[in-house]
């Protein structure tokens, strides 16, 4: 019975701990903007520069310590590795509930978005199985003998970091983002007609006038009891408002591309029946001038022998952005919107988006950029 306690353990554990690990390193950037949050939230900013390669490594650990467990190797050490962290984690997750803070913990990163409470009570279970494997932690037998099981760890090791600077480098292997490829961006950011709507709970202060008593009441009890209707009680203090049940919510709210005026264009731009290019660099003081140079020849080409619209989102201020494009020599016209939606749009910075009516047909990191013959091949030559 409790070897079998053990093994249950062992194996929810591990995982979970690779399932874990293998979602945010399939975006590490992702996870790095999760942790420049927790920086600030704890004051931290100075961090900020080791964000990523902190999340390269959390990543690359959580599958190596995970993968170790299941196979038994250094079981002592692994188990508690894994108390430790998990601890880490649950503190990290309970602050956010408990403070309202970061708001969603990148457990998952965006594959499985959990709420505060319920990465805490998804720690706070991982901790209970963790516990029982620390309990018995000299009874975790190895699959494989000492020399192998280091043979593994080392290769774990390797696979894990390289599987992480992968991605952060060509884009993730899976896009879990709303632009990801075959998302139509300005579908995503409607709302249905007749999609259910946000529902409230409206709680009512009374007290009667003359007998002094007090009562608190829904919207829906202050109506049906009609008690509105008795001079006698009024309402105390300002109403409370309660939302109970979430209504529909598009999948993109927060993008709004402006020129340098702030005349809004997501209708425009996000709408277009022949392919248009999208350059998305964030931040233009942090981008890779290399790759703007490369991207701008490339853009240069389609314009002049195809009329492709190209544009250039960024977050900069329309002064800098302007100043920056006039030393590069960028043929692409400039929008601005807010970096956090621009951050999610690619992986990168810059990036490149292929636009058709809105749709996000194909999108590349800087270092996968294709050749002109390539593109025109595949898309301009076809349209």
């Amino acid at each position: 019975m409790k070897n079998g306690l053990v093994w249950f353990c062992r194996i929810a554990v591990g995982l979970l701990f690779i399932f874990s690990g293998l979602i945010k390193a399939n975006d590490p950037l992702g996870f790095s903007y999760k942790l420049e949050e927790y920086f600030e939230v704890f004051h931290l900013t100075f961090l900020n520069g080791l964000a990523l390669s902190s999340a390269v490594i959390l990543c690359a650990l959580e599958m190596l310590l995970g993968f170790a467990l299941l196979v038994g190797a250094r079981a002592i050490k692994v188990v508690w590795g894994l108390l430790l962290l998990i601890i880490f984690f649950g503190f990290l997750t309970f602050y956010s509930a408990f403070f309202k803070v970061v708001q969603t913990c990148g457990c998952f990163g965006d594959a499985i978005p959990l709420t505060p409470w319920q990465s805490f009570g998804k720690d706070m279970v991982l901790l209970v199985l963790v516990l029982v494997l620390f309990v018995n932690r000299k009874s975790i037998k190895p699959l494989v003998g000492a020399k192998t099981g280091d043979r593994l760890l080392i290769a774990a090791s390797v696979a894990s970091l390289g599987f992480g600077l992968y991605t952060y480098n060509f884009s993730p292997i899976v896009d879990f983002l709303p632009y990801k490829i075959g998302a139509n961006i300005w579908g995503e950011m409607q709302t249905p007609p007749n999609a259910p709507a946000d529902v409230y709970e409206t709680t009512y202060h009374l007290k009667n006038k003359k007998t002094g008593d007090t009562k608190v009441m829904s919207d829906k009890e202050y109506i049906k009891t009609a008690i509105w209707k008795d001079t006698n009680w009024e309402i105390t203090g300002t109403p409370e408002s309660v939302l109970i049940k979430k209504g529909y919510e598009p999948k993109i709210r927060d993008l709004n591309i402006q020129d340098s005026q702030g005349n809004n264009y997501n209708k425009e731009l996000l709408s277009r029946p022949f392919y248009s290019l999208a350059i998305v660099a964030y931040n233009l003081e942090e981008t890779n001038v290399e790759a703007i140079g490369r991207i701008n020849a490339l853009a240069a080409n389609l314009i002049q022998n195809y009329n492709t619209q190209v544009i250039l989102l960024t977050s900069n201020p329309p002064q800098s952005a302007e100043a920056f494009a006039k030393k590069n020599n960028l043929v692409a016209e400039l929008f601005y919107a807010d970096g956090v939606p621009l951050k999610s749009m690619v992986r990168a910075n810059p990036g490149v988006i292929l636009l058709k009516n809105g749709t996000v047909i194909n999108k590349w990191h800087y270092h996968s950029l294709p050749k002109y013959e390539d593109l025109v091949k595949e898309y301009f030559s076809k349209q």
